[in-house]
């Protein structure tokens, strides 16, 4: 059957991140360094099986399949990166289930009947492909401030009660994890204007205004570009604090996920 080969795939490097995910969680509790070294181990297979899935079957990034599939592979290099420079911290617990998530997301919006439009000219598919790295850019920025605005939340909670949530694994500063936050801030937002420029300058030549210009993707990316708009204003022209931004930018997050899981014009049969 057509769907099952891609099924599979999808599996095989989701439940080698789900175990890491399981051995993560292990270490929090008992922090040792078999455990880390077979998350690693199981973390590296995921990515390599992710990479070679996206090699031979190269989905289209404008599908939400293969843009969901496509931020998943750039946060599980974060993830291993990350866990390799961060070995005494709980960096890994945060970043895989996000991870995940996407993995199911695209697991659950995938067609058969997804196919990128081939009737376009040459040029529209070369500033298209550009227009989609700008915004899965600037997505690989939102879930990695999404990342640090979540460890900030619960390291906040932490010291503001005096707990220890992570047993003896030991979380990144408030300072690191704000400044973090806003440097993923900082840099998506232009890549997302660019992005939406040349989305905004694709439809308006290649299609009609009712059918996508009030489309659920098109409304969504500008409305997470004034998101953007609000969190950048609120940094330099406010004192926003750290728990505010936090939560601003777990809800682009969320906005950011809508606008990849929307139908894109540029691809047939894909789910609105």
């Amino acid at each position: 059957m057509p769907v099952s080969l891609p099924n599979v795939s999808l599996a095989c490097f989701g439940l080698s991140y789900l175990l890491a995910f399981a051995l993560e969680l292990a270490r929090v509790r008992w922090p040792r360094p078999s455990l880390r070294v077979a998350g690693l181990v199981l973390g590296a297979a995921g990515l390599f099986a992710h990479t070679l899935f996206l090699i031979i079957r190269q989905p289209t990034p404008a599908s939400a399949y293969g843009a969901l599939l496509a931020v998943a592979w750039v946060l599980a290099i974060f993830y291993l990166y990350g866990s390799l420079h961060h070995a005494k911290q709980a960096w890994a617990v945060f970043v895989l289930p996000v991870i995940l998530g996407l993995v199911v997301m695209a697991f659950a919006s995938f067609s058969t009947d997804e196919n990128h439009d081939h009737s376009l000219d040459f040029g529209t598919r070369v500033w298209g492909a550009i227009h989609g790295l700008f915004v899965l850019s600037a997505a690989v920025g939102v879930s990695v401030g999404a990342v640090a605005s979540t460890m900030y939340l619960i390291q906040a909670r932490r010291l503001r009660m005096k707990l220890l949530p992570l047993g003896k694994m030991k979380m990144l500063s408030l300072e690191r994890l704000e400044g973090m936050n806003r440097r993923a801030v900082n840099l998506a937002f232009p890549l997302l204007t660019v992005g939406l420029l040349l989305g905004a300058v694709l439809l308006r030549h290649y299609h009609d205004f009712a059918d996508n210009w009030l489309s659920v993707k098109f409304l969504g990316t500008v409305g997470l570009w004034v998101v953007f708009l609000v969190l950048t204003y609120l940094r330099y022209a406010v004192t926003l604090p750290g728990r505010r931004l936090a939560m601003l930018t777990i809800a682009a997050f969320v906005l950011m996920l809508l606008v990849l899981i929307a139908g894109h014009p540029f691809v047939k049969g894909d789910s609105a």
